[in-house]
């Protein structure tokens, strides 16, 4: 086995700021996050490790330049016959199935800090007597289109996934334009299982109906005999047609309520509709005409008074 000294191609004398960076180069190059399909580079991994330990602990690389521990940080044989054995706390690794070395590290936060993303993830690929976990598998991302009434109504949907399965997924409450699901496991394979599906939900707008937090408002036009005489009158909702009552004498922009017809809130409360109505007349009717000239309450009063004109 190669001295400790030339696994980090550095002199037998140097400083501990040249090991240091000797080894930040080595480990670099070598790092398991870096070569998932090399286990040699994960080998050489373990054994540059391991040579930076000893040789950045003061007791250690004095007995190991005095012939008393060996490139493991095991003891020497006083006679040169084998190894006594492991020395308790030398930081010996072990030989793991299929080869790999792997055991006790020493901490190389400082080492990895903006190495590889910022520090050594989980404790890095040779804390305590564990690799690092493998990683899973990409995320994938989709975009779900969904009717205003089916967002408002929770309804479930269908998505098709990259590997031309469907599922039917149930959207949250509170759920809006934009509003991510994350389907777990059903993402692209990796050694550490699949990542996860990222569903985006894109809430359609609508015709005639418009989102006013958890409400749905709507502009309903109606005649001027069911302004003027009051009537029932079929009006749409996100959950189908209902028949709503007109007052007598109803101006445009008087707005009627239908309770638990809006959007489903995050405590699972439902919103309500809201009806603005807007009377429409007929253009260009004589007869209409001639009643509103021969009108008795035509010119009295002033419904723009509180507008202060």
């Amino acid at each position: 086995m190669a001295d400790l000294y030339s696994q980090l191609g550095v002199a037998r004398g140097a400083d501990e700021a040249a090991i240091k960076k000797a080894y930040r180069k080595l480990a670099k190059e070598l790092h398991p996050d870096r070569n998932k399909d090399n286990p040699k580079a994960t080998e050489r991994f373990a054994k540059v490790t391991q040579a930076y330990d000893i040789l950045t602990d003061k007791d250690k690389r004095a007995q190991y330049d005095r012939g008393e521990i060996d490139e493991e940080g095991n003891p020497r044989s006083p006679f040169g016959y084998g190894r006594a054995g492991p020395q308790p706390g030398a930081g010996a690794y072990q030989r793991g199935p299929g080869g790999g070395d792997f055991g006790e590290a020493p901490d190389l936060s400082d080492l990895f800090e903006g190495l590889f993303g910022g520090g050594r993830r989980g404790g890095g690929p040779f804390s305590g007597a564990r690799r690092a976990p493998p990683q899973k598998g990409a995320d994938v991302a989709y975009r779900l289109p969904v009717s205003f009434e089916d967002a408002a109504r929770l309804a479930d949907q269908r998505v098709t996934l990259h590997a031309g399965k469907t599922i039917e997924i149930k959207l949250p409450k509170g759920v809006e334009d934009g509003t991510k699901i994350r389907l777990a496991g059903q993402g692209q394979p990796g050694p550490g299982g699949n990542g996860d599906a990222i569903v985006t939900i894109a809430i359609a707008p609508h015709r005639f109906f418009r989102r006013d937090g958890d409400d749905v408002r709507l502009d309903l036009p109606i005649t001027l005999d069911e302004a003027v005489l009051g009537a029932k009158v079929k009006v749409p909702t996100v959950d189908g047609a209902v028949m709503l009552t007109v007052p007598k004498g109803a101006s445009s922009g008087k707005v009627l309520r239908l309770k638990g017809r809006g959007f489903t809130n995050r405590k699972g409360e439902r919103g309500d509709q809201l009806v603005t109505l807007m009377v429409d007349l007929p253009a260009d009717d004589a007869a209409l005409a001639a009643f509103v000239e021969g009108w008795p309450g035509r010119g009295k009063g002033n419904p723009r008074t509180g507008l202060g004109v």
